[in-house]
């Protein structure tokens, strides 16, 4: 079991979270407290795994809190305001939740968590319920068709990694193959859906749901660093915290 505290100033905000972690199996509540120095006692003294861990409080900050815990148990940041994402990030934290939190977007943070602290077990998670699932079927589905130097092959939306524009063509990552077709990033853009790929460079457009981890202003995916523009930052950090992927 992963033991979790809650800490938050709003009481709605504990019982909507005591509620979604009542629905996981693999983790315990240990504390839901609106106080973040009896927070840092339990983690201090090691009580805990998780913190489920507000920004905005009165005593203490959850950026304060985050450094003075100084990496003595994993921490998923809660809060409305958006601007925290990056500090957050650099600060190592597992995941960053926008209030209003939905299930489909903690039961994610929570598998991340559980990849980290429990990585042996992390596989065999039960099934999402129905109702939280996000609705990516259509892209498992849906597909583009591309012209390479000797044919016209089809390109799977779901397989696709990141876009490399380089000149007059691009390159098409995948994590079996690269494939190369004379097009140009624009045309490229327009053909994908929104929902699921966004440009943060002139010269890349990533896939949402294949990024592994943002460190200030790059984007990992694989072994892959992709750095993000100055003039795609705002969209991507506002896409990052609050859209559910």
């Amino acid at each position: 079991m992963i033991r979790c505290l809650i800490v938050d100033d709003e009481p709605l905000a504990l019982h909507i979270l005591e509620d979604y972690i009542s629905k996981m199996p693999f983790l315990q509540l240990v504390k839901a407290t609106t106080n973040p120095i009896e927070a840092l006692t339990l983690v201090q003294d090691k009580a805990v795994d998780l913190v489920f861990l507000d920004v905005q409080m009165p005593e203490l900050t959850g950026i304060q809190f985050l450094r003075i815990a100084n990496g003595k148990a994993k921490v998923i940041l809660t809060t409305a305001y958006s601007q925290y994402a990056l500090e957050g990030y650099e600060l190592d934290v597992i995941d960053y939740l926008l209030k209003p939190i939905a299930f489909d977007r903690f039961y994610k943070a929570v598998q991340k968590a559980q990849t980290v602290l429990q990585p042996s077990q992390a596989a065999p998670q039960p099934a999402q319920p129905e109702a939280a699932q996000p609705k990516q079927q259509d892209l498992l589905s849906d597909f583009i068709f591309v012209k390479t130097e000797h044919k016209i092959q089809k390109v799977y939306l779901n397989d696709i990694l990141f876009i490399e524009g380089l000149k007059d063509y691009i390159s098409i990552f995948t994590a079996a193959e690269r494939i190369i077709t004379l097009q140009n990033m624009k045309k490229m853009e327009d053909a994908l859906p929104t929902k699921y790929f966004i440009r943060v460079h002139k010269s890349y457009i990533v896939s949402i749901n294949k990024i592994d981890s943002i460190e200030r202003s790059r984007i990992f995916i694989g072994d892959k660093i992709i750095p993000v523009g100055d003039t795609y930052r705002d969209e991507f950090f506002k896409i990052v915290d609050g859209k559910n992927v």
